[in-house]
């Protein structure tokens, strides 16, 4: 049961992806690694004095970590063997104000709490015998996270939201250039994927925070679960936004997930992989973490 569902999931999130391209402009890590850093290092002083503190804005609410303001390279920045044609043209993104990134996916608990509120819907996700508590949501939507966003926006007076699909990479490399924050090889236990060396590997979620956080205190942005982000989904950077806004343009039947899963392989979790669902649909692979808007 669970391989069926594994292969009609796999092949909606790459319905938009062909087999590796040649063409693109791929980065050299080495040139621009040096350089990423001092912008990121640069940002954290002059976008703002608070940048990587954690905070709640209620008991209930998620744990935020304020991101600096800066720029990066955003796309595929290693060999075009190893990406997918809808990660090119890398290009330059800045994002121009600090922002707030959910430390971890949205758990069942901050659900349960939505809904008791009288918020998202009402809807009770399944957990799939996993457990809830810690544990991130799943079987929730793209419009189920944008309800629950709502709901937060509204039990605080503080503007949350999705991030945007860049305020993801960008958030997801925490100022490195590799394929993942500690690196380009995957490594054993370093997150939850088919082939991470985890407990959970293909077999379920983990509880939030089971493993090492970013440089930047943000826990499984590579595995676990896909995350939506707010962007309609385009099969190429060609005139993507440089601001770090969302694209909310173009096939918008299929929305942008970021990330990778427990249920897929390592190729995923890069940092720059994109996959896209239907957003209406639940699925026990996607969950979702939020962002807040920063008021000056």
């Amino acid at each position: 049961m669970r391989k069926a569902i594994t292969m009609a999931a796999f092949a909606l999130l790459l319905a938009a992806c062909g087999p590796s391209s040649e063409e693109g402009s791929v980065e050299d890590p080495e040139e621009s690694a040096e350089a990423a850093r001092m912008q990121v290092q640069s940002a954290e002083f002059i976008g703002v004095s608070n940048a990587f503190e954690a905070f709640r804005d209620c008991p209930e609410c998620p744990q935020m970590v304020v991101l600096p303001s800066g720029s990066f390279r955003m796309g595929c920045l290693s060999n075009n063997w190893d990406c997918f044609p809808d990660e090119f043209p890398a290009h330059g993104v800045t994002i121009a104000q600090p922002f707030a990134m959910g430390a971890h996916e949205v758990t069942f608990a901050q659900w349960e709490a939505c809904v008791a509120g009288g918020g998202c819907g009402g809807h009770q996700p399944d957990d799939r015998g996993w457990g809830r508590g810690d544990r991130p949501v799943i079987d929730v939507s793209w419009e189920d996270a944008r309800a629950y966003a709502s709901w937060l926006s509204s039990r605080t007076g503080h503007g949350y939201r999705l991030p945007s699909e860049s305020e993801w990479e960008y958030a997801a490399r925490s100022g490195m250039v590799t394929k993942h924050w500690w690196g380009d090889e995957i490594g054993v236990n370093r997150a939850n994927c088919a082939g991470c060396g985890s407990q959970w590997d293909g077999q379920s979620t983990a509880p939030v925070g089971s493993f090492a956080a970013s440089p930047w205190g943000l826990h499984d942005m590579h595995g676990n679960l896909w995350e939506w982000v707010e962007d309609c989904h385009k099969p190429d950077y060609e005139g993507a936004p440089a601001d770090g806004s969302a694209l909310t343009s173009g096939d918008c039947a299929g929305r942008v997930l970021r990330g990778g899963s427990w249920d897929t392989g390592p190729r995923n979790l890069h940092s720059s992989f994109r996959g896209r669902y239907v957003p209406a649909s639940r699925s026990a692979f996607i969950g979702f973490r939020v962002a807040r808007t920063l008021t000056p």
